[in-house]
């Protein structure tokens, strides 16, 4: 069968690359009210003298940071790009980072964007993003790769579009007229515009509490309870720039068939990575994050909702330091995730 146009336009996107029009810079100050939002409690995302106990002069950045970056950026590429998509029909299914080292307070970042892929499954589309960022002196910081899943060609209830702009967030929203003059807008490059990427700093040493030469497949990281309220939820709208009303509002969440609102699944993830930080001892430890998205945490206006979460180390390898380790997260007894595994080194 063939294309339509706008698929055709899809697709033609895939494998091509853009840049962010400015770089981000990383505030300190960021860094910390990012890591209280996440519940992320290591001294190095607070304290200089911490961080420098971890090798590093200024404060590390949690391990889901780099959310902040990509969130605004696939926005930016739904809004002003693939703008056959409605951005309010759009669910994010997979998260992965891979870090080179971590995020830190001070560090001026160039973004880099590429649609990796488009899958279509009926009415849906996945849609893969990969965001690349580079340090100054443009080595690789951190690759996120998102998967999300959007629907195009469906008609909005204008009564839909009238409640939601009423308990929206403003000044999120991206469109192609403002995309020509908003520093977080995108720049398409031509094919030969895209170098190859440079090859990371080597890595410096992890200072981890479990230490590799002891540590076995099989062992169980000690469970773990986090009370999430509606207040959580509003702070971390507001901290990582989340515009998605179903986080924040009733009327909102039910106009999606939810029950009520819903936690962010990047908060998930964050709280997670919090979890497993506090075992490790290091959050520079991590080499890889992956998380595929299967549930949610309903949060009730007046009452906490609990998360907990488990983990247990899958396999070590004593002579390169390494260690995969698989963690779990649930709700009211319903999983979070479909997978969650990290990668990370070991003392």
């Amino acid at each position: 069968m063939p294309e339509t146009a706008e698929a055709a336009a899809a697709t033609a996107l895939v494998g091509r690359h853009f840049r962010v029009r400015d770089h981000y810079d990383v505030g300190r100050e960021k860094i910390r009210e990012f890591a209280r939002a996440v519940r992320n409690d290591h001294p190095g995302h607070h304290n200089e003298t911490d961080a420098r106990k971890l090798g590093y002069e200024s404060l590390l950045a949690s391990p889901t940071f780099a959310s902040v970056i990509g969130a605004a950026t696939t926005r930016s590429l739904i809004g002003t790009v693939l703008t056959e998509y409605d951005v309010s029909q759009i669910l994010q299914t997979d998260q992965i980072f891979e870090y080179y080292r971590p995020i830190l307070a001070d560090d001026h970042l160039a973004v880099d964007v590429a649609v990796d892929s488009i899958r279509a499954f009926g009415d849906n589309d996945f849609i893969t993003i990969k965001v690349t960022l580079a340090d100054a002196e443009a080595l690789p910081v951190l690759v996120a790769t998102t998967t999300i899943v959007a629907r195009k060609g469906v008609e909005i209830d204008p009564a839909t579009v009238q409640t939601v702009a009423g308990v929206v967030m403003h000044g999120h929203v991206a469109d192609a007229e403002r995309d020509l003059t908003d520093p977080s807008g995108l720049i398409l490059l031509a094919p030969e515009e895209v170098g190859e990427p440079q090859a990371p700093a080597p890595a410096r040493p992890v200072h981890t509490t479990p230490q590799a030469a002891t540590l076995t497949a099989g062992t169980e990281l000690p469970a773990a309870k986090v009370p999430v309220t509606r207040g959580d939820l509003v702070n971390y709208a507001g901290v990582s720039g989340d515009p998605n009303p179903i986080h924040f509002s009733d009327a909102a969440a039910k106009l999606v068939g939810l029950p009520t609102v819903v936690a962010h699944g990047m908060l998930t993830m964050g709280l997670t990575a919090g979890y497993l930080v506090e075992w490790l001892g290091d959050p520079s430890a991590l080499s890889k994050f992956s998380v595929r998205f299967s549930g949610y945490v309903a949060v009730e206006p007046t009452s906490p909702t609990i998360v907990e979460f488990t983990g247990k180390v899958k396999s070590v390898d004593a002579e390169s330091g390494a260690a995969t380790i698989v963690l779990g997260a649930t709700s009211e007894g319903k999983k979070l995730f479909g997978r969650a595994i990290a990668e990370v080194r070991l003392s």
